[in-house]
Formats: structure tokens, sequence, C-alpha cells
């Protein structure tokens, strides 16, 4: 792949979106014969009317195999790990689609497949850079604290994903947002692989929104929401800015995916402070909030993704800074989001 040429990215996001499209139509089919499907009023916080098939995940899956295999992405050596990993959090996504299996069982899974991801040699390398303040070039110890980071980090923006898939075309929607900067970035970065791989998937989401766009035909379930999740969280770990201060870079996969983030901090926080359960479903997140102070559901949706947006911009705009500004702004994007964090959990109650 040329680097002057970047028609390589939108070959890669056109194949993705017509296979998608065409997926999409096998995956409904096998949901329904499978009886994946989502009932009305199965759980409270189930508001749809019609079964749904929850066939994105399979969709997600199938798509990304058939395209990874086509176009020879898989002689990529760091592809074939994302993949493994993907397909074990697929597999208990499918398991918690059918089945509702607790969450200790799902994060299992989650689990296996961070160490699937770390035994392949991909994982944060912050306590063993040497230029990180408790780091020594001959302490070993330090490997252990960057694979729990690892572990933390992927297992925390797979539910991430799983959490904020509260409305139809919301998580699609804000993976769209992911991909699509993570496509520049790494193309920016001159890791060409990487940014073929992310506008793939660009194109397979585009073609998700177009299913899971209100009124749904699909469902993410959590079969495609955390595989979602997990395949933006370890490909972050992968992206390496090009004569970038780590300083003034650390922070930009956090950023990307700072909606999710923040639904997840925002709706873990409220039920703690209640002692409620929060790994339960519910009408408590960033988007019933916005409803209920009274947003209608389209504009609820548009607003966490111009939010996303926002964050996307601002993280490539920080990222060209001197160190100390461009951390100022990521503080300042704390404090902003503690502050909404606070609003919310207070301007609305939990039903």
């Amino acid at each position: 792949m040329d680097i002057d040429n970047i028609s390589f990215m939108f070959k890669g996001l056109l194949f993705g979106l017509l296979v998608c499209m065409v997926i999409g139509q096998a995956g409904i089919r096998i949901a329904r014969l499978s009886k994946l499907m989502d009932i009305p009023g199965s759980t409270p916080h189930k508001q749809h009317t019609m079964p749904t098939p929850l066939a994105g995940g399979i969709t997600l899956m199938l798509s990304l195999i058939i395209v990874v295999l086509l176009t020879g992405s898989w002689k990529e050596k760091q592809i074939l790990p994302v993949l493994g990993g993907a397909l074990i959090i697929f597999a208990f996504g499918i398991w918690d689609d059918k089945k509702n299996i607790s969450p200790s069982l799902k994060l299992l899974g989650q689990l296996l497949a961070s160490l699937v991801v770390i035994a392949s040699g991909i994982f944060i390398q912050i306590f063993e850079t040497p230029g990180f303040i408790f780091s020594r070039p001959d302490a070993n110890i330090f490997i252990w604290p960057d694979r729990a980071l690892t572990i933390l980090w992927i297992v925390g923006i797979t539910n991430a994903f799983n959490l904020v898939d509260s409305m139809d075309g919301l998580a699609v929607g804000l993976s769209n947002y992911a991909f699509a900067f993570f496509m520049l970035a790494t193309y920016d970065s001159h890791q060409l692989g990487l940014s073929f791989l992310f506008a793939i998937l660009l194109g397979i989401s585009i073609g998700l929104l177009y299913y899971n766009a209100p009124p749904a035909k699909v469902f993410l379930g959590d079969s495609g929401a955390q595989t979602i999740g997990f395949i933006i969280a370890v490909l972050a770990i992968l992206y390496t800015p090009l004569d970038k201060d780590q300083s003034s870079s650390w922070f930009v996969p956090i950023m990307l995916v700072g909606v999710p983030i923040f639904d997840t901090c925002l709706v873990t926080f409220s039920r703690l402070r209640r002692r409620l359960p929060f790994y339960k479903a519910g009408r408590d997140h960033t988007y019933h909030r916005l409803v209920r102070m009274g947003w209608d559901s389209n504009r609820a949706v548009m607003i966490l993704h111009f939010a996303a947006l926002a964050l996307d911009c601002l993280a490539f705009v920080a990222i060209s800074l001197e160190p100390l500004y461009a951390n100022i702004a990521f503080v300042s994007c704390l404090i902003v989001g503690f502050a909404a964090l606070l609003f919310l959990d207070r301007a609305t109650l939990i039903q």
C-alpha cells in the first residue's frame, strides 16, 4: 500500500459496507432460525413492540471474517490475535443473548479474550516505558502493572459499548466515529495495515447502522456491542502516533471512546450511590436521562453523537500541542465530564 495514495482506505470501506449489507440479510435469517430474538417485555427496560433479531454480532463477525480473508488482511501478524479474541467475546455474547448468562461468566469470557491478546504481544506499555517516572530499565516487575492495565482497558471498553447500547443506532454510531478517526490517525502514523482494517470496520459499521437505525431491523445484542467494544479497545492499543511525545498522545484512545466511558461512569456512580446492582440492565443511561429531561429520542442520540465527534476532534487537536497544553486540554475534558455526570445524576431520577 502506497502512503501517497489513500484509495486503499476507500476500497476497504466500500468492500466492508457491501459485504455487510449482504451478510446482514443472512444474519437476520440465522438469528430467526436460531431463535435469537429480543422479545418485547422480556425484561422491564425493554420498550420495543416487535420481536427483533439479535443479529448484529452475527453480521459483524461474518462480515469481518469474510473481508479479512478475501483481502488478505489476515497476513498481518497482529490481526489474527484480534480476531481470535473477538471470536471469544462473540461466543460468550451469543451465549448471553440466548441464555442470559451471569455477569461472572461474561467477565470470564472477557478475561479469556484479553489474555489471548496479551499472550500474542499486544498490551499497553506505560510503566515499562523508559520515560515513565517509576520505570527502571532493568525492572521487569513493571511488566505486570502494564498487563493489568491492559486487562482493565479491554474489559472496561468492552462493557462500556455494551452498556451504551441503550437505543437503536447509538452504539453503532459511536463506533463509526471511533473507526473513522482511528482510520485517519493510523494512516497519519504510517500504520497502513491498521488503517486498512479500520476502513473495513468503518464500512461494516456503516452497514450495521442501516440495520440498527430506528426503527431497528436488528439489535446488536451482547454479541454485537461487546465485540465492537473489544475490537476498538484492542486496536487502540496498536495505534502508535508518529513522532509524537507519549505525554501528548496517551489520552487519545480514551477520548475517542469518551462517550461510552462517560455513560459507564454515570451508570456505575448513580447505582452505587443508590445501592443498586451496577451490572443489571436499566433505563438510567445517559440517553434515557436526556429523554426524561425533555429531548426527543432522535435528538438525544444526536447529542451523544455530537459529543463523540467533538471529543474525537479535540483529541487530535490536543495531540499536536506541547505536552503541558495537551494534558490541560484532557484534564479540562475530565472536569467538564465530571460536572455533566453530577448534573445528570441529580437532575434525573432512576425509574
